[in-house]
């Protein structure tokens, strides 16, 4: 069988009910190409049965190509499965929660019948999300615009189409602690977004709660930011500076005999202040230390016990390129 036009992945994580329900709705949408797909679903290590649902669609339908995690690798990295097994000239990674509708991708691929190479589905509405999901949502991404080395556009998430040129490059992005919507504004091309509203999720609960997303911002920081470490230097200009006026301003009192011991404490105080600053300055940098021994190690990014094509060795996926 060629290698189909189209490819969806859907990263799967403990969700059993809504597994059904997506197969029919991504099936409608890309029947509606006329064009051959494929949809691949990674198993990120569920234990609600998922498993066995993700092997019945590929029984069914052979266009639905199953990944099998051994264990849990995280989001980012099932993702990162999809898009080494995908063979379309055209990736879709969408959420198997359905807050993402699949029918948004045909919007997604007209933008890239007119010649994007990335087109990311950015938020117009959000449906059904807490105030507190709201606010967090967009310092985040706020934050991430701001000291980013790369212009990351708000309100996107992982929902996105990317050519198959610029899939390649970022398959050969290797690197442990992924940020794939920072990598994928990383690579440049032609790029353009397409608003949607995205919906309430359908069955289930969250799994991306405050502790991940902290996470996630952290590796979108740490992968693409150098400015902790400039905001380390300017710290400690800033302490170094002060220390020097409170130096003086000590002096001068002691020559005029109005030293006490309140300026005894308030020395106390400054030394806790900074070493305090100092050891958050080294949490930092041993963020970026920590990451580079990730990196050193070479371990491969995830382990499929199962996969669609039996002849692969699903620890060395270089042997596809």
């Amino acid at each position: 069988m060629s290698d189909p036009t189209f490819t969806v992945i859907a990263p799967i994580y403990n969700e059993i009910e809504n597994l059904p329900l997506l197969y029919e709705r991504v099936k409608n949408v890309m029947d509606q190409t006329d064009e051959g797909w494929e949809l691949i679903l990674v198993d990120d290590g569920s234990a609600d049965g998922s498993t066995d649902v993700i092997r019945e669609l590929a029984a069914k339908d052979e266009r639905v190509r199953p990944v099998i995690f051994a264990r849990n690798f995280g989001h980012q990295i099932a993702v990162t499965a999809g898009m080494d097994y995908s063979r379309g000239q055209a990736v879709t990674i969408i959420d198997a929660d359905l807050q993402d509708p699949p029918e948004v991708i045909l919007d997604l691929i007209e933008k890239w019948r007119e010649g994007y190479q990335i087109v990311y589905a950015v938020r117009s509405e959000r449906e059904g999300e807490s105030w507190f999901k709201l606010t967090t949502a967009s310092l985040f991404y706020k934050l991430i615009y701001r000291i980013t080395d790369v212009k990351i556009p708000l309100n996107t998430g992982d929902f996105r189409l990317i050519d198959r040129t610029a899939l390649n490059i970022i398959n050969d992005m290797r690197e442990c602690n992924r940020f794939l919507r920072g990598m994928g504004a990383w690579v440049g091309f032609k790029q353009i977004g397409v608003e949607y509203k995205r919906h309430a999720r359908h069955a289930g609960q969250t799994h991306y709660p405050l502790k991940k997303m902290l996470q996630l911002a952290l590796n979108a920081i740490t992968g693409f930011s150098t400015y902790p470490l400039k905001l380390l230097t300017m710290i400690g200009s800033f302490l170094v500076g002060l220390s020097l006026v409170l130096l003086v301003i000590y002096l001068l009192l002691a020559i005029f005999h109005r030293v006490d011991l309140t300026y005894v404490l308030a020395t106390w105080l400054t030394l806790i202040f900074l070493s305090g600053s100092l050891f958050i300055g080294m949490g930092i940098l041993g963020e970026y230390i920590g990451r580079t021994y990730d990196e050193a190690k070479g371990r491969p990014l995830y382990i499929v016990a199962e996969g669609p094509d039996k002849s692969l060795d699903p620890t060395r996926l270089d042997q596809k390129k």
